[in-house]
C-alpha cells in the first residue's frame, strides 16, 4: 500500500483557510508517514493535505498586492519606493532593468518553484481523495473544486508573470521538482496555457458553492473560479497574446522544437469570450459594488467626514443607487473597500482573496511603508508619480489642468495656482482639503482623496496613543524643512506625493527602535479581484468587437450574443462611475473605438491603483514601451515651504531612471531551472546556464 509523506502543511495558516482555529497553533505540526487510506479516513488530515496546497498560495512570492520585497508588481508608472533604488538593491534592480536570471530577492525561481509545488500538491489530492470516507459526498466534491481551482490559479499565476509555461500531463502528479533527467517538459503554447486554466476553473465552478462563510473567505467560490477564467480570457484576447506582439519578440518566443509559443494570428472572437465570460460571473446576480450611503452627521472618532455631493449631472445626480449617486457617499464607498473598515465577508464586491493567508509582505507592510514618519511612525516611502496623480478627474469628469499633452508633466505654468484659505473656500465646494494646501488638490473626483496622501494631507492616526505624546489628525507636509519632507537617507516620498490607499483611519505604525511591528494596523483582506474589475473588463472587452459574435455561457445553459452594444458596455461602466461620483462618459467616446479604449484604460489606471494591475495591463495592451519609459515626474521637494510656488513646478526625479527593453515583455526563467529542465526554453533577451 503506498505511503505518503507530508510536510508541515499549516504551520501559521488561517483558520479562515482550513475552517479550524486549531491548526493555527505553533505547534501543530503535522510529519509522520501514514498509509494513504489513513489520510482519507481522518478529516483532520484531508484539510492538513489540502492546506499544504493553499499555503503555496500564501507564499509571499504569489501575491498581487503586497510590498516591495516579495515582487515589484505592485509597481510600475503609478506608484515607486523612495529607498532601495539602487541597482544592488532588489526594487532598484528592477527599476533599471537589471535583474538578472537568478532574479532578485524577488526571485522569479522562488514563485515558479511555489507554484509548480502547489499544483502538484493539489493534484495529488485530486488523486486520492474519492477514497475519502471522512466527508460527505456533497463536502468531497467541493473539496475537489477547491483543488481544481488552486491548480488554475497558480497556473494563471505564471502565465501572467513568464507567459507561457509547461502544462503538467496527466493527472499532474509528477515531481516538477525532481532532476530533468526524471521529468523535462517543454513549455506549451499560450492558447494552451489558456485552455488548460479555463478548463480547471469550469471545472471547479461546477463543484463549488456560491457563497461562503467568514470562516472561509479565503476558499474559491463558484464566482472566484468564473472570474479567473474571465480574467485569463481577457488577457488572451489583448494584443500581446493575441497575434499582435512584435515580430523580433514573438519569432523567439519558442519551445524546443523551434515552435512559437504566441499566437501568430489576431482572432478578435477572443474578445467575445473574454465579454461572455465577464457576463457569466455578472449573472451569478452574487456580486455588486460596494457603496457607502450618504452620511448627514460626522463621526469624528472613526474619521467620517459629512458626504460630499458631486456637482450636478442631470443622467445621476437625481437617482438613488444604482442608478445614481443622490443617496451614496462616493468617497467613503471606495476608501472602505480597502481599509478594513468594511469587512471582507461583508463586502459584496470581493470576489476572491487570500484572507489571513498573504505571507510576510502583506497589505500591513505596505501600509507601513505608506505611512509618515515622524507623526505616524511608519516609513514614509511609498510614492504616487505625478503622472498618476494627474490620472484622477476633477469633481466635475474633466481633465486636471495643467496636465500638457502627456499625463503627468508640463512645466506648470498652466497648473492651478494658489491656496486654499477662507477667501477661497467657496469658490471650491467639492473637497475639503485644508488651509494652506494647493489648489492643485481641490476639487478633484473622490477617488483622488481616498488614494492620495498629497502634500498637507490630514492622516488620522485615531489609534496614536496620547499618553505617549502621539498625535492625531497630524497635518503632513513634503516642504524641504519639515518632519517628513526631505532630509538625507530615505523617510522621505521623493515624488512629493504620498499614497493613502489602504490606510484605515486608525492606522499608525509602530517601528520604534528599529523594530518591524504591525499590532497597530488594522487588518485587512486583500481584494484579489473585485466585481469592478469585471465590469470594466466586460466594457473593454465588447468595445473591442467589429462583429456579433454567439458565444454560449460557462454551463451551456444559454447562449450570449456579444456585439458591441453601447447598452451593454455602459453596464460595465456605469456602475464604477456612479459610485466614484464622475459622469459617464460621453455620446461620442463611446461611438468610437479608440476614444473608449483610451477612457477605459484610463479608469483602469485609476480604478486598480496600486492593485497589482497596472505592471500587467501595459504590457498586455502593449503600451509599456512608451508608459514605462517616460520619466517619473514629481514636485521639487528640495523646496521649503517659503518656495512653495518652486515646490509645484513638475521636474524629473532622477532616482527612478525610467526603461523598458525587449526582455521585459515576460520575467525571466531562473537559470537553475533552465538546468533542471533540459526541454525548457527561455524568455527572449534573457540568457541560458554557461
Amino acid at each position: 500500500m503506498k505511503k505518503i509523506y507530508i510536510l508541515s502543511a499549516v504551520l501559521g495558516l488561517s483558520s479562515m483557510l482550513v475552517g479550524c482555529k486549531d491548526y493555527l497553533d505553533s505547534d501543530y505540526i503535522f510529519d509522520e508517514r501514514l498509509q494513504t487510506d489513513d489520510i482519507y479516513k481522518n478529516k483532520d488530515y484531508v484539510n492538513r493535505f489540502l492546506a499544504e496546497a493553499y499555503q503555496y498560495l500564501g507564499n509571499s512570492f504569489v501575491q498581487d498586492i503586497c510590498c516591495k520585497d516579495a515582487n515589484p508588481f505592485n509597481f510600475a508608472d503609478d506608484m515607486a519606493y523612495s529607498d532601495r533604488t539602487g541597482v544592488t538593491n532588489d526594487y532598484g534592480a528592477w527599476r533599471n532593468g537589471v535583474y538578472s536570471e537568478y532574479g532578485t530577492k524577488n526571485n522569479s525561481l522562488l514563485t515558479w518553484t511555489a507554484c509548480y509545488r502547489g499544483i502538484r500538491q493539489a493534484a495529488l489530492f485530486l488523486k486520492d481523495i474519492d477514497k475519502c470516507t471522512a466527508f460527505t459526498a456533497d463536502e468531497v466534491t467541493d473539496l475537489k473544486g477547491q483543488a481544481n481551482f488552486l491548480i488554475g490559479y497558480f497556473y494563471w499565476y505564471m502565465l501572467r508573470m513568464y507567459g507561457p509555461i509547461p502544462i503538467i500531463p496527466g493527472d499532474g502528479t509528477l515531481d516538477y521538482m525532481q532532476s530533468y533527467n526524471g521529468l523535462s517538459l517543454p513549455r506549451n503554447t499560450y492558447d494552451e496555457c489558456v485552455a488548460e486554466i479555463e478548463n480547471r476553473m469550469l471545472t471547479a465552478a461546477q463543484m463549488l458553492p456560491l457563497t461562503r462563510s467568514a470562516q472561509e473567505i479565503a476558499r474559491p467560490t463558484r464566482g472566484a473560479a468564473l472570474a479567473v477564467r474571465a480574467r485569463t480570457l481577457l488577457y488572451a484576447a489583448s494584443p500581446l497574446m493575441n497575434g499582435k506582439a512584435p515580430e523580433e519578440y514573438a519569432s523567439e518566443m519558442v519551445n524546443d522544437k523551434g515552435e512559437r509559443l504566441l499566437p501568430t494570428q489576431y482572432d478578435e472572437r477572443k474578445w467575445a469570450r473574454a465579454a461572455a465570460a465577464a457576463r457569466d460571473v455578472m449573472n451569478l446576480n452574487t456580486y455588486q459594488l460596494y457603496v457607502a450611503y450618504t452620511r448627514t452627521q460626522t463621526a469624528d472618532e472613526y474619521a467620517y467626514p459629512l458626504t460630499i455631493t458631486p456637482p450636478h449631472d442631470a443622467q445621476f445626480s437625481d437617482k438613488d443607487w444604482p442608478n445614481g449617486w443622490r443617496n451614496i457617499d462616493p468617497f467613503e464607498s471606495y476608501r472602505s473597500i480597502f481599509t478594513g473598515q468594511v469587512p471582507g465577508n461583508e463586502n459584496p464586491e470581493i470576489i476572491f482573496t487570500h484572507g489571513q493567508n498573504q505571507g510576510g509582505e502583506d497589505i500591513r507592510v505596505l501600509v507601513m511603508h505608506m505611512l509618515p514618519q515622524v507623526e505616524g511612525h511608519g516609513y514614509n516611502t511609498i510614492c504616487m508619480t505625478l503622472k498618476q496623480q494627474d490620472a484622477y478627474y476633477m469633481a466635475d469628469g474633466s481633465d486636471v489642468p495643467g496636465k500638457d499633452k502627456e499625463i503627468g508633466r508640463g512645466d506648470g505654468s498652466d497648473r492651478v495656482q494658489g491656496y486654499m484659505d477662507d477667501d477661497v473656500r467657496d469658490q471650491y465646494p467639492y473637497c475639503d482639503i485644508p488651509d494652506g494646501v494647493s489648489l492643485q488638490y481641490a476639487n478633484r473626483e473622490p477617488r483622488f482623496y481616498a488614494s492620495v496622501g498629497y502634500n498637507g494631507a490630514i492622516w488620522n492616526l485615531l489609534n496614536a496613543k496620547t499618553q505617549d505624546d502621539e498625535k492625531k489628525n497630524c497635518q503632513v507636509w513634503y516642504y524641504r524643512g519639515t518632519n517628513d519632507g526631505y532630509r538625507s537617507g530615505g523617510g522621505w516620498p521623493k515624488t512629493g506625493i504620498g499614497v493613502k490607499k489602504y490606510v484605515h483611519p486608525d492606522d499608525i505604525a509602530d517601528t520604534d527602535e528599529g523594530s518591524y511591528r504591525r499590532e497597530r494596523i488594522t487588518y485587512r483582506v486583500d481584494p484579489v479581484i473585485r466585481y469592478a474589475e469585471v465590469l470594466l473588463s466586460y466594457a473593454e472587452a465588447l468595445n473591442e468587437l467589429t462583429q456579433s459574435y454567439e458565444i454560449p455561457s460557462w454551463d451551456g445553459s444559454t447562449t450570449y450574443t456579444i456585439s458591441r452594444d453601447v447598452n451593454e458596455m455602459k453596464k460595465g461602466v456605469q456602475p464604477v462611475r456612479i459610485r466614484a461620483g464622475v459622469p459617464d462618459y460621453t455620446d461620442d467616446v463611446y461611438a468610437s473605438q479608440d476614444k473608449m479604449r483610451a477612457k477605459l484604460k484610463r479608469e483602469r489606471q485609476i480604478e486598480f491603483f496600486a492593485e497589482g494591475q497596472r505592471y500587467f495591463d501595459l504590457r498586455r495592451w502593449m503600451d509599456a514601451p512608451k508608459e514605462e519609459t517616460i520619466p517619473v515626474w514629481g514636485y521639487n521637494m528640495l523646496a521649503t515651504k517659503n518656495m512653495r510656488d518652486i515646490y509645484y513646478t513638475p521636474i524629473m526625479i532622477q532616482d527612478y531612471p525610467c526603461t523598458f527593453t525587449k526582455k521585459m515583455w515576460f520575467w525571466p526563467i531562473s537559470l537553475d531551472e533552465l538546468k533542471r529542465n533540459k526541454r525548457l526554453t527561455q524568455n527572449p533577451g534573457w540568457t541560458y546556464p554557461e
